[in-house]
């Protein structure tokens, strides 16, 4: 092989490597000229030149560094330069063939390797021999384990010649992660990156590394601080999730020590990530203790809940959401000049929404990339809303006095767009556990008593000022607990509970979730607690509004000690006690049955509002709008229609399954097909009409 002038590490580096494997081949073209009775003159030079051994001085050639991290002996590392030749020498087919002494055999061998080479020695024949331990090498099939086919894996050839590569078996298992600056990180996460360094650096040449766990529901902070810590430490980073982790042990052991080697080769540490694993799940659990029991290397385990200590020591750090303070002077970074003319926007957005640093800057470089075109601010008008004329089924127009949260000031177009942009980025993935409510009713659809209806606007102002009356006026300073704002709706149903939601969802332009009690509440000890705690905490980075349907299924009554359930069911209720005043955003209890409701509940909940049964004027109102402007309409007697003695969840139900009858007939809506679904509707709710209900309407 011809030798390149070293000019830099990469080709001095082969330039060492060439050597290395000419002087093999010497060793093969001299055993063949000694069985032959001939003189082995010699070929090859045996050092490099002065430039390239003055590069090498500070940086060891891929080869020595290979030997050193697997502790390769002098024979074991004739063996790796035996396959390193048959790839990059065409001449190393025909000097085996001679060396066998049989033309089949144009490949090295074990047996080649213990006749040829001095140093030889039979270890390189055990599993433990760090070739085979580590996979340097691989064993084609063959007959016989001496005569069988050597070569050597792809990902060490690449290493010894400088290449950058993966390891074909890690190839969608192992991914790198790009480093990241340490100076980057916000005072709180570089506080645990520190006590990351830290721990790290207690360890002796004799010890192993303990085991980090970064413990919390904020994977994208956990990222962070991993990638920030390694790249303090000189490390590079490696994540694994653990639902990769093959459950048979023969593979997994396999994969633990593809992962060790990869550690070595590029001085990497491991994070692995436990943050989708099912704890209920026994098998994976012990999958993951076996891989990670023995894993001498750097290891950063990613949990949402605490995991037990094991026998390899392991140190504990809590990642918790990034303050007030925090977030704002990342905001105000990445906006630069902007935000000023966000006119005190940035605090309200951090006080709804607890976004990554990575997350923020999204949300930033999203509207930089939109042109807005100012608009001038209009003052707040009189609503006109149509209401039921006595004498008349027509309606006509009446003068309605605006409410207390629509005299707010109309946010700018990019105030709108960073709103939206943040809801949507922080939206929880609760799908199992949670159904996403379009909000689509409006304070004008909403048809209650003045008393509760200034309730519902004060909650919307509670959610509004928040960031005024928690950070500006100091609230927040006195504890953290209890800066939620919760709501208890009570009545029948179909008096508004859900409805007034919806409104407060659309009002404060968030999104609103309807919690499932039935996915949420288990029989199995401690998984109500995990269900809930989800909800609790992917809920709290995008501030969005609970709706818990039905609670007093959930919130019961603590009862007396009697037995092992009632002990479970008290904890359950304790522990939402301490989430329902923890939890920073807005949370709402609806209840049919107010009095089931635990009263350390009621001290706890904020507002408490009760939907009365609707009068005849209220139920006039709600038949008034219940028909989209669109829906054809004939002869429809509001007031009488108000006789009709249900709540206003039983009126939807009539008034659109009239509409289905009229449609289905080619007609509009009249008096008929209401009296009809009426009739259907009382028989659901096993009542009849009477006679002053439905007195003149057909």
């Amino acid at each position: 092989m011809d030798t390149p002038a070293p000019t830099n590490w990469y080709t001095a580096n082969f330039h060492y490597l060439q050597t290395a494997v000419n002087q093999v081949r010497q060793v093969l073209e001299d055993t063949i000229n000694r069985r032959q009775n001939q003189p082995s003159p010699f070929r090859f030079e045996r050092t490099l030149a002065p430039d390239a051994l003055a590069i090498l001085q500070n940086t060891p050639s891929a080869l020595d560094q290979l030997c050193t991290l697997f502790n390769l002996s002098h024979f074991e590392r004739h063996i790796l330069l035996l396959c390193v030749g048959m790839e990059l020498d065409d001449e190393f087919e025909e000097l085996c063939i001679k060396v066998h002494g049989n033309s089949e055999r144009n490949y090295p061998t074990l047996g080649l390797a213990l006749s040829t080479f001095n140093d030889a020695h039979f270890s390189i024949l055990s599993s433990q021999s760090p070739l085979h331990r580590w996979g340097l090498i691989e064993i084609v099939e063959g007959q016989t384990l001496t005569h069988s086919p050597l070569r050597i894996n792809r990902r060490i050839l690449c290493y010894l010649l400088g290449e950058h590569s993966l390891d074909d078996e890690l190839a969608g298992i192992l991914q790198p992660v790009p480093p990241l600056p340490p100076t980057s990180l916000p005072p709180s996460y570089q506080k645990l990156s520190d006590q990351l360094i830290s721990t790290w650096s207690q360890k002796t040449p004799t010890s192993t590394f303990p085991i980090v766990q970064l413990c919390g529901a904020e994977l994208a902070a956990k990222y962070t601080i991993s990638s920030a810590s390694c790249s303090a430490f000189g490390l590079r980073l490696n994540l694994l999730s653990a639902s990769r982790l093959p459950i048979n042990p023969n593979e997994l052991y396999q994969l633990k020590q593809r992962c060790l080697r990869e550690s070595f080769l590029t001085n990497s540490a491991l994070l692995l990530t436990c943050d989708e694993v099912n704890q209920a799940d026994g098998m994976r659990e012990s999958t993951i203790a076996q891989f990670i029991e023995d894993l001498n290397l750097p290891l950063i385990l990613s949990t949402q809940e605490r995991q037990p200590q094991r026998q390899r020591p392991m140190i504990t750090l809590d990642v918790g959401q990034l303050s007030h303070n925090e977030q704002k002077a990342i905001w105000e970074s990445y906006l630069g000049s902007t935000a000023s003319e966000l006119n005190g926007q940035i605090d309200v957005l951090v006080s709804q929404f607890n976004l990554s640093p990575s997350a923020i800057q999204a949300a930033c470089l999203s509207f930089k990339s939109i042109e807005y075109i100012p608009t001038e601010v209009e003052k707040p008008k009189e609503i006109e809303l149509e209401k039921p004329s006595p004498s008349s089924t027509r309606t006509r127009k009446s003068k309605t006095p605006i409410s207390k949260t629509q005299l707010q000031s109309p946010l700018s177009p990019i105030q709108t767009h960073l709103w939206d942009f943040c809801r949507v980025q922080a939206r929880p993935r609760l799908d199992d556990l949670a159904q996403r409510i379009e909000a689509m009713a409006t304070w004008e659809d909403l048809i209650l008593p003045e008393q509760q209806k200034n309730i519902l606007q004060d909650i919307s102002a509670h959610v509004r000022q928040r960031a005024k009356v928690y950070q500006e006026w100091g609230f927040a300073g006195k504890g953290g607990r209890g800066l939620g704002v919760s709501a208890l709706f009570s009545g029948q149903s179909g008096t508004g509970k859900t409805m007034a939601a919806e409104v407060l969802a659309k009002e404060l332009r968030l999104d609103l979730y309807r919690i499932d009690l039935s996915a949420v509440v288990s029989k199995y000890i401690g998984e109500t607690e995990k269900n809930l705690r989800r909800i609790f905490d992917a809920a709290e980075t995008g501030g969005a509004i609970l709706l818990f349907d039905e609670a007093d299924a959930l919130f019961g009554k603590r009862t007396q000690v009697k037995d092992s359930h009632d002990r479970h069911a008290n904890v359950e209720v304790s522990y939402l006690l301490q989430r329902m005043e923890a939890y920073q955003g807005l949370a709402i209890l609806t209840t049919n049955l107010k009095d089931s409701l635990d009263q350390a509940f009621l001290r706890r909940i904020r507002f408490a509002i009760t939907f009365p049964f609707p009068d005849a004027a209220a139920r006039s109102q709600i038949w008034q709008r219940i028909f989209p402007k669109e829906t054809p309409t004939q002869k429809i007697d509001m007031k009488k229609l108000g006789n009709l003695n249900v709540a206003g969840g039983n009126i939807r139900n009539i008034a659109l399954n009239a509409a289905f009858l009229a449609a289905e007939a080619g007609e509009p809506v009249m008096m008929k097909h209401l009296f009809q679904s009426a009739k259907t509707e009382c028989a659901k709710l096993e009542r009849l009409l009477t006679n002053v209900e439905i007195r003149g309407w057909v």
